[in-house]
């Protein structure tokens, strides 16, 4: 049962997160929300520093997550059906070369940024966290890049072929950077 109110809790959250982006923040809805979730999370780790024992039902809840099984199991066959359920067929043929080159690079350019950004921040934070791990960090957040863009894109009305090329490279990236990811980095 206490898995049930601890996904209460999340949808109510994102819910008020939701609220505050729009009457307030007025940033597009996956920026704001990630924008205030941060926030929050760090708000939250300051305070246990401060109350060690505030959150330890929280923490255990967390540290019991099979986190890699329930995005393998769970979330990632709906991620992929809603990046691609919209995909015009021919207006990514048209566009397949750019799709290829530009996913490509850039899920490699994130990758390695986001890594590095990660590595740095763990080490000023005082975690030892490996550098292949922030990069399997980064392998596993460059995929979502395009759905922030996209919402962006569509908010200032931007031609059609470039939405369809930045929303339709996603899918492909996607599975191929969370299958090395979950298959042969952890291994090292």
């Amino acid at each position: 049962m206490e898995l049930y109110y601890s996904f209460s809790i999340l949808i109510v959250l994102s819910a008020i997160f939701a609220y505050v982006n729009a009457r307030f923040l007025k940033l597009p809805a996956t920026i704001g929300i990630m924008v205030i979730a941060l926030l929050v999370s760090l708000g939250l780790f300051a305070t246990n520093n401060i109350f060690p024992h505030t959150f330890d039902r929280f923490s255990k809840l967390l540290n019991d997550f099979d986190f890699a099984d329930i995005l393998m199991g769970g979330m990632l066959n709906f991620l992929l059906f809603a990046g691609a359920i919209h995909i015009n067929m021919s207006d990514l043929k048209e566009q397949r070369i750019p799709v290829v080159v530009f996913s490509t690079l850039s899920v490699i350019i994130s990758t390695a940024i986001v890594g590095l950004l990660t590595y740095y921040a763990t080490h000023w934070f005082k975690l030892e966290v490996p550098f292949i791990q922030c990069l399997v960090f980064g392998a596993l957040i460059s995929p979502t890049d395009p759905v922030a863009v996209l919402g962006i894109l569509i908010s200032v009305r931007y031609c059609k072929i470039r939405r369809t090329v930045t929303k339709r490279n996603r899918p492909g990236r996607l599975i191929w950077m969370e299958r090395v990811a979950s298959g042969n980095l952890l291994n090292y």
